[in-house]
Formats: structure tokens, C-alpha cells, sequence
């Protein structure tokens, strides 16, 4: 679907094609012939519109026959029904100035930080190109910190539900939740090393203003690459701890039962010898016969329990 917006008089309006539009938006479902009309329509070379169908593309920038192209990585929720999967995964997503400097987005996946400047679009400056970048740039650094904040509370809510519990469920959550965290750091990293190498390069030809700006999104995007790597490192140190924890748990519990299984089978031992058929002291001696083994049994079995709790085996 390609959607056309203009900013007239500080209003958004959608029309119905190319012309005079100040953003064109491509999300999916798209047809073949839309990108190819777009192409042709906007002078735009046809890869360049088609770069981000590949959700691996890497964060970058190029330039072709006077269009500018910026790839940013962007974070998304997981729709995989695997459950072994990641919470949110990122995609790429294409942010395209043509010569006559309007602004295209291409987004292989419905984006947030798409639909939060549209949101804001009628405050943009049309004429600015640059700066209505700079505010998509803008969203989805925000969008990071938003998520990694909503990461780090579900990771909250596990190790509670862990301090309780000792099921695999919560630690596979945990390795969910993981998976995430290493999906955005890995793109919160090339995305910072993009828009350092652009405020370096000037490939967007900004003015000092919007120079000022970058610098700032390049802080912005440091401080949501270091609370990545914050709660990687935490919930790897949590997980490396829980996984202690389980262990220890499972030892104590076998530590029980052996002492369990050897308070059992002393008493079944004296009754054992017992039971033989061969001459055994008292055993046709009436009531001996039966009252012997038995007080063997419970002085055996006290003395064994009253050493394992002294052991701290219980």
C-alpha cells in the first residue's frame, strides 16, 4: 500500500498520487506494479525502493543519481508463533529523499515509529527535508527506549515469579527475552555507528540547526544502546544465578531422598536377617521374635535421623 500525504497550512492531508506530496509512505501489502510506478513516478532507481523487503539489510546510507538513501534498523514485535522465538525482533526500514526533495519511507513491516510521525506530521516543515528525517530518526530512538523499558519490566516480573518457582517456563521466557535484548543491541550499535558516520560526513547537507539535532539523536541513541547492554548484562548474571539456584535446589532435594531411601532400608535390613531360614538368636522365642527386630529398627532409625538433621540433610 503507498499512501501520499501533503502538509498544507500546518495540516496533513492524504491525496491520491505523487504529485506535490511531501511524504509518500510504502507499507505492506504492496503490489509489484506499485513500486514500479513509484520508481518511475519519483525518479527513484527500483533497489533502492526494494532494500528493506530483505529484513537482514544492515544499517546504512548511499546515494544514487541525486537520491539519498538512509537504512535504519527499527524494532518491532514478534508475530512468530514459535515460542522459542524472541519478544521483538528489528527490521529495516528504507528513508528515501529524492531530487525534488520529498521524503519516502519503505517499511517491510507495519512500524510504530512510522505511524508516530505521521501522528506528528502536521507539525513538520515541508519545505525542511532534512529535519522531517531527522524526526523519523527521532521516533524510532524513542521507540527503542519505550521497548527496552517494557523488556526490562517483564524481566522484573520473571525473576519474581522465579524466586517461587522452580519451572523451566520462567527461564525460557528469560531466554525470550534475551534474544531480544541481543537483537537491539546489535542494531542500536550499527544504527549509532550510521548517524556517527553521517554527522561526519554531512550527507544529508544539514544546517548548523540540524547538525545540533543529530548530535543530539546520536546521544539519544547512545543512551538506549547502554541500557541494552544494562539489562543483557543483568539478565545474564540473573539467568547464571537462577541456574545456580536450580541446581542447588536439585541437589538438596536428591540429598533428601538418599537419606530418605537409607532411613528405609536400614529397618528392611534387620528384618531381612530376620526372615532368613537358618538359626537366628530368639527366633522361636515367642513374642522376642518379633519385638527384637522392631526396637533394632526404631533405635537404628532414630539414631540415623537424629544424625542426618545434625548433617542439615532434612
Amino acid at each position: 500500500m503507498v499512501q501520499y500525504f501533503k502538509n498544507i497550512n500546518r495540516q496533513t492531508q492524504e491525496i491520491t498520487g505523487p504529485e506535490g506530496a511531501n511524504w509518500i509512505n510504502v507499507t505492506p501489502p504492496f503490489q509489484e506494479n506499485e513500486i514500479n510506478n513509484l520508481s518511475t513516478a519519483l525518479s527513484i532507481p527500483r533497489d533502492l525502493l526494494t532494500d528493506t523487503l530483505d529484513i537482514e539489510e544492515r544499517a546504512r546510507y548511499e546515494a544514487e543519481d541525486g537520491v539519498r538513501l538512509v537504512i535504519l534498523k527499527t524494532p518491532v514485535e514478534n508475530k512468530s508463533l514459535n515460542e522459542s522465538d524472541a519478544d521483538y525482533v528489528t527490521i529495516p526500514i528504507s528513508i528515501i529523499i529524492t531530487e525534488r526533495n520529498q521524503v519516502v519511507t519503505v517499511n517491510s513491516f507495519e512500524n510504530v515509529a512510522i505511524r508516530r510521525f505521521l501522528n506528528t506530521f502536521a507539525k513538520r516543515h515541508p519545505e525542511r527535508p532534512n529535519m522531517m528525517v531527522l524526526k523519523i530518526f527521532e521516533k524510532v530512538v524513542m521507540d527503542f527506549i519505550e521497548v527496552l523499558k517494557e523488556i526490562n519490566h517483564r524481566r522484573n516480573i520473571l525473576e519474581q515469579k522465579l524466586y517461587d518457582s522452580n519451572r523451566n517456563e520462567e527461564l525460557l521466557y528469560l531466554m525470550r527475552v534475551q534474544k531480544s535484548l541481543v537483537y537491539f543491541v546489535t542494531a542500536l550499535r550499527s544504527n549509532e555507528l550510521l548517524l556517527m558516520k553521517m554527522e561526519r560526513t554531512n550527507f544529508l547537507n544539514c544546517d548548523d540547526e540540524e547538525r545540533e539535532f543529530l548530535s543530539d539523536l546520536i546521544i539519544e541513541f547512545s543512551q538506549a544502546l547502554e541500557m541494552a547492554n544494562t539489562y543483557t548484562n543483568i539478565l545474564s548474571s540473573t539467568m547464571d544465578a537462577f541456574a545456580s539456584i536450580i541446581n542447588n535446589n536439585m541437589n538438596m532435594v536428591m540429598k533428601r531422598l538418599t537419606s530418605i531411601t537409607i532411613l528405609i532400608s536400614l529397618p528392611t535390613l534387620i528384618a531381612s536377617f530376620y526372615g532368613m531360614n537358618v538359626p537366628i538368636p530368639y527366633a522361636h522365642s515367642g513374642i522376642y521374635s518379633f519385638a527384637i527386630p522392631v526396637t533394632l529398627s526404631i533405635i537404628v532409625s532414630v539414631v540415623m535421623t537424629m544424625y542426618f538433621s545434625k548433617k542439615r540433610w532434612f
